[in-house]
């Protein structure tokens, strides 16, 4: 007899559990999906400029603004003209930039307009492979994603 009883449960819990596991194309889990797609797309864009050897286009990536903050080998550089050029006087030659690749993106949305973004990166160049962490915090300014602030460390 107990078993006549669970039956019918079962059944009702499993057309429930069926239907909770489909999820409309226009949820906000899709949403964060994009946007994490969008912010990631912002640095695979900068690696295949830095690849190409344009950091001008690579600071595309980068506000432009006196509020943007970099912070790197123990120092904090104010500002979008200060990094641009902190990067050119680093990378002078397509030697020193050599190949620019990023791995183990972790996105945290904080808002719709907020977002953190963590990962690992790697220079490969013909003397050395130095790699390292970061973490860049993202602001939606006008439907764009843009790095207001970006900590950079090295491993080696």
């Amino acid at each position: 007899m107990r078993l006549a009883y669970r039956a019918p449960l079962l059944a009702a819990f499993l057309v429930l559990a069926s239907c909770a596991s489909q999820v409309p194309a226009d949820t906000p889990a899709n949403s964060v999906s994009l946007e994490t797609e969008r912010i990631e797309a912002v640095i695979k864009k900068q690696a295949e400029d830095w690849n190409r050897g344009d950091i001008d286009a690579f600071m595309d990536g980068y506000l432009r603004s006196s509020e943007l903050r970099f912070a790197s080998g123990g120092t904090v550089t104010r500002g979008f003209e200060p990094t641009l050029s902190r990067y050119k006087a680093r990378y002078d030659t397509r030697a020193a930039m050599g190949t620019l690749s990023f791995t183990e993106l972790e996105t945290v949305l904080l808002s719709e307009d907020a977002a953190v973004l963590h990962g690992r990166w790697n220079l490969a160049r013909d003397n050395d492979t130095p790699s390292g962490l970061f973490t860049l915090v993202f602001r939606k300014i006008s439907g764009d994603w843009r790095i207001i602030s970006d900590t950079t460390t090295s491993a080696n």
